[in-house]
């Protein structure tokens, strides 16, 4: 008896401890303290070749103009024998002026060179022979030379009567008409661009001139839209001192869609340079202008204003900013803030970041 109550005394005290251990619930795991660090994918500053950033517009001109006008003056027009549009050879006749009384002039000193070159043989062989004073002989010969200059001047004139064109090209302009009048010093009756060549006289900055050389090449975009292939023939070697601008001359194809007068922009071929550039995409434009987020050393972010450059094969150049080797989120659409706390990801996609799951005792602990 006595045995049974002591055992009886010992087991309350553990029945007790479970009892108590039966009705303890245990409590949910606590998810960890602080933000949780978002991944993303992020860029170097660093030299980057940008290519076909250099382009530039200007005005389609001749490359080489040539004026027509008449040599002679106080003569009709008698006849018109070309148009604007109209190709043209050197040495073919773009206008007839009327010889009439030319002809009437010519006739007269062909008479009178006739005669005075026969006053001149008369007295050939008679010097120092006492028949005629050597004076007069002297005056038949000059007689005889001054008719026939004149007789060259006129034949001469007559053949500025017809107007020829200097040079082979395309009638860009014409202002005469039948039954006007040559006059000396009066504007020119046609331009012509020599060859039919035409040819984009582009302004350049001086310092993208550096960067341009004869014999590179060129996309030019006419007005109509159509791009054509160039190539560079002529690079100022002076600087214009107001715009500090400087000329660019780039060959066009011939072509009857290509006319002088238009306006037109070239991108230039294979000019690229190393310079310190990002991404398109990581620059981020508002109010305040662009700007890129830099992930500092302890991976939070903060906004760097930039000012940008030549942009390019994607890339756009980083004038000044943050320096070379920093880190830049690459989308700048993220939305991020200064002192976000971020995971940086390099060569490889960002991944959305990883929550870690709740504990299964704290899954089951409610039933």
């Amino acid at each position: 008896m006595r045995d049974r109550m002591r055992s009886t005394t010992l087991l309350l005290p553990l029945l007790a401890v479970l009892a108590l251990g039966a009705c303890h619930k245990p409590e949910p795991a606590k998810p960890a303290d602080g933000p949780q660090a978002r991944s993303v994918r992020v860029v170097r500053v660093e030299p980057r070749a940008i290519t076909g950033a250099l382009s530039a517009s200007g005005d389609l001109v001749p490359r080489e103009e040539a004026a027509v006008a008449a040599e002679v003056t106080g003569f009709r027009v008698l006849r018109v024998a070309a148009d604007v549009g109209d190709y043209v050879r050197a040495g073919q006749t773009l206008v007839q002026l009327d010889p009439a009384l030319l002809q009437a002039q010519l006739a007269q000193a062909e008479a009178q060179a006739a005669q005075a070159e026969d006053q001149a043989r008369r007295v050939q062989g008679l010097d120092g022979q006492g028949v005629l004073a050597q004076e007069q002989i002297a005056q038949r010969r000059f007689q005889a030379q001054v008719a026939r200059a004149n007789l060259r001047d006129l034949q001469t004139r007559m053949r500025k009567m017809s107007v020829t064109a200097p040079v082979s090209g395309l009638v860009l302009e014409r202002t005469v008409r039948p039954g006007d009048l040559s006059a000396g010093g009066a504007q020119p009756w046609f331009r012509l661009a020599r060859d039919g060549q035409i040819e984009l006289s582009a302004d350049v900055s001086e310092n993208s001139l550096v960067r341009i050389r004869p014999g590179q090449g060129a996309t030019v975009t006419l007005p109509g839209g159509e791009a054509v292939q160039g190539r560079v023939r002529f690079v100022s070697p002076q600087i214009d001192p107001q715009t500090k601008l400087g000329e660019v001359r780039i060959t066009l194809p011939v072509r009857s869609d290509i006319r002088a007068g238009g306006f037109a922009q070239a991108v230039f071929d294979d000019v690229s340079s190393s310079i310190l550039a990002l991404p398109e995409s990581a620059i981020r434009y508002d109010a305040n202008g662009a700007s890129v987020m830099v992930v500092g050393a302890d991976n939070r972010v903060r906004r760097v204003a930039v000012q940008t450059g030549q942009r390019g094969s994607g890339l756009v150049q980083i004038v000044r900013g943050p320096p070379a080797g920093a880190r830049v989120v690459q989308n700048a659409a993220s939305f991020l803030l200064d002192g976000d706390l971020v995971r940086p990801v390099e060569g490889g996609a960002a991944t959305a970041p990883v929550r870690p799951a709740a504990p299964a005792a704290a899954a089951g602990a409610k039933r």
